[in-house]
């Protein structure tokens, strides 16, 4: 059925459908809600008004990585800023690697040294995982990009191309300058399950985090984005999620005990120039759970080779055919068992 997810109503097993008469109902037995999240723009003030003219861009939804293009091409001097949200975001790594990839467009067209790149997070570092942060941190350094921390993005000012950033830990506001601005949008749970009973205090899917079954309706399991697991959001954790998912959906409906535990499992592979990439692999708690014996944390080209051309057949074939089930079992042969 292809419609929109209205609501949901676990105490009656029902899903609530939009339909051209209202709202439909649909009953079930067992329940997988797999609805992602929502991209909040109208989160940060003043951004949907700017975003897409006078160079204020974002990757993130249909249609504005063309803007993302635009900007930098005709880029030849001034001052490109990149934000990373104190909210969830999907994917991320994307607001640092469009930072690294602008950096190497504007060395090979040679105006680099006309332009300042400065990345600015809510995060206490440049990401999340001590491992991969202390590689960036020097590759940004290397590269003569600043990195601001702590620097949450809270209004965009377009019509003077001003940026107000917060400082998460002081609270104090400061205005930056700018004449490119990538922004990594905030993200929000989708409101069919925020305003439902399937929600924790944050709007996310309630799930036991090893299981991934409905900490209180023991009929339901959610996967990718929409859950409660505390991990990254990203299409790496929806491959190792699935298999999970399905084994323990499959001996629930056979009444037997749920043993397949998911251990946190998600990927950023930060491409940091045109042909190197740091691939970033780790569960939770930033336990390092990288698939090959060697440090993933260095950029190699054998990764940027992987991410260019082995991941899309595996996600276009594999993820969303759902026989791809993450890099387990790679990871245990290429360790000898070991991890």
């Amino acid at each position: 059925m292809k419609t929109k997810v209205a609501g949901f109503d676990p105490d009656k097993n029902t899903v609530y459908v939009a339909s051209a008469f209202g709202n439909k109902e649909i009953t079930y037995d067992y329940l997988v809600v797999a609805l992602g999240l929502d991209i909040r723009f109208d989160k940060v003030k003043g951004l949907p008004e700017a975003l897409g003219k006078d160079g204020v861009c974002s990757n993130y939804g249909a249609g504005n990585a063309d803007y993302t293009w635009n900007v930098l091409s005709s880029f030849k001097s001034g001052d490109a800023l990149f934000t990373f949200p104190s909210a969830p975001i999907k994917c991320a790594g994307a607001p640092q690697k469009i930072m690294y990839l602008a950096d190497a467009h504007l060395r090979k067209t040679g105006v680099r040294d006309s332009c300042t790149l400065t990345y600015h997070t809510a995060l206490p570092a440049i990401f999340g995982v001590p491992k991969y942060a202390a590689v960036l941190s020097g590759l940004a350094e290397e590269k003569g990009c600043g990195v601001e921390v702590k620097s949450d993005l809270v209004e965009v000012r377009g019509s003077s191309k001003e940026a107000v950033f917060r400082n998460v830990e002081s609270g104090e506001t400061s205005v930056k300058k700018y004449d490119m601005l990538h922004v990594g949008p905030p993200c929000a749970p989708n409101p069919a399950h925020a305003n439902s009973p399937l929600a924790d205090t944050a709007g996310w899917v309630d799930v036991d985090k090893q299981t991934l079954q409905h900490n209180k309706y023991k009929n339901v399991f959610a996967i990718g984005d929409c859950n409660s697991a505390p991990t990254g959001k990203t299409a790496a954790k929806v491959a190792a999620e699935s298999g999970v998912v399905y084994k323990n959906l499959r001996s629930l409906m056979r009444g037997k005990p749920l043993k397949n535990k998911y251990d946190g499992y998600t990927s950023c592979p930060l491409t940091v120039g045109n042909d190197k990439l740091v691939l970033a692999e780790f569960g939770y708690d930033g336990a390092i759970l990288e698939t090959f014996p060697f440090n993933q944390a260095k950029p190699r080209w054998l990764t940027y080779f992987l991410k260019k051309e082995v991941m899309p057949p595996l996600y276009w074939h594999g993820l969303i055919r759902g026989t791809w089930q993450g890099p387990g079992t790679i990871r245990k042969i290429a360790r000898l068992g070991l991890a």
